[in-house]
């Protein structure tokens, strides 16, 4: 459908939605530019608040995938007119709670009855026009770094089919509840000082093939995936063996499979897992192998669990080749 629209046509424009990237990027300086990004969705926890923590971790990861520093936001609510509006009040100090964790300053919104509670929040942030991380940009011979665990989209489903194990809630909502400020920073600190990430993006709803998948068109390479160093959340598979698929999921694996090759030996239900949608998801990033040890080393010793899960080869078919 975006395709059929008109182009724009605004030398400003340093990323738009043409890019299929996580966020737009406008230059408004010589060295400013913002990044705008806008997320909402309906609850996928029973706990108010800590649904309004999960929406805004979730709306401020677009920023940070794109190196940015988020500045302020604007919330976005729909809740039924004859709503408990002490559960309003939970939801947006939930999500408060996280703007302010990521000094990201909430200046106002809006709001509209709708029989289904929806919550999110447009963000805006500053970047150095120079120092934009896309999810173009990948080399051959770079590694893939991955820094939380798959899982959320299945156990978020077994959530609201009431037989999720309190573990895996608990696990799932740790990882969803989990800014990428920490993990952003180090990146961004470490590309003044030497430029060896070439991508970035967020693993957010089109899930870790899909993602992938963005990256490597955008940077004209294919992508070599190992799939036993891929991190699951504890319940993740449990859930897939039980048929807890998001819809979501289903339309990912429909749309991205296409350009996946498997090797033998792979479960039917990692293959599942490696299209589920994500909430709030870690970074991925394509960095120079020689400089990967580092990069890990310096976001597991802030708490950031970075992993290795691939390599970045010259463009050929298919896009995406799983391995064990």
């Amino acid at each position: 459908m975006l395709g059929k629209l008109a182009r724009q046509h605004d030398p400003n424009v340093l990323v738009g939605f043409d890019h299929a990237d996580d966020a737009g990027v406008y230059q408004i300086g010589p060295a400013t530019a913002l990044v705008q990004t806008v997320d909402f969705f309906t609850p996928i926890v029973d706990d108010p608040y800590t649904f309004g923590q999960i929406a805004a971790t979730n709306a401020l990861s677009d920023v940070y995938a794109m190196g940015g520093r988020p500045l302020t936001a604007l919330a976005l609510v729909c809740f039924p007119e004859k709503g408990d509006l002490d559960i309003l009040e939970r939801i947006l100090a939930g999500g408060l709670s996280k703007m302010m964790e990521a000094k990201c300053t909430v200046v106002g919104g809006h709001s509209i009855r709708d029989e289904e509670t929806k919550f999110g929040y447009s963000v805006t942030g500053l970047i150095h026009p120079s120092q934009v991380l896309t999810n173009a940009g990948a080399k051959p011979g770079d590694r893939l770094l991955l820094t939380k665990a798959l899982g959320t989209g299945v156990i978020s489903t077994a959530i609201k089919k009431g037989v999720a194990n309190q573990s895996w809630i608990d696990a799932a909502v740790a990882s969803m509840t989990m800014l990428n400020k920490t993990a952003a920073e180090i990146v961004i600190n470490r590309q003044r000082s030497a430029t060896d990430v070439n991508a970035m993006t967020d693993v957010t709803g089109f899930g870790l093939i899909g993602h992938a998948r963005e990256m490597a068109l955008a940077s004209s390479v294919a992508l070599h995936l190992y799939a036993s160093r891929i991190p699951m959340l504890e319940g993740a598979l449990d859930c897939v063996r039980a048929g807890h698929i998001p819809g979501g999921l289903n339309a990912n694996r429909d749309f991205a499979e296409c350009v996946v090759e498997y090797e033998d030996g792979i479960p039917d239900d990692l293959k599942t897992l490696l299209f589920d949608p994500q909430t709030a998801g870690g970074l991925l990033i394509s960095i120079a192998p020689e400089k990967s040890p580092d990069l890990i080393q310096a976001l597991n010793s802030v708490g950031v669990t970075a992993v290795e899960v691939g390599e970045v080869r010259p463009a050929s078919k298919p896009v995406i080749f799983v391995a064990v």
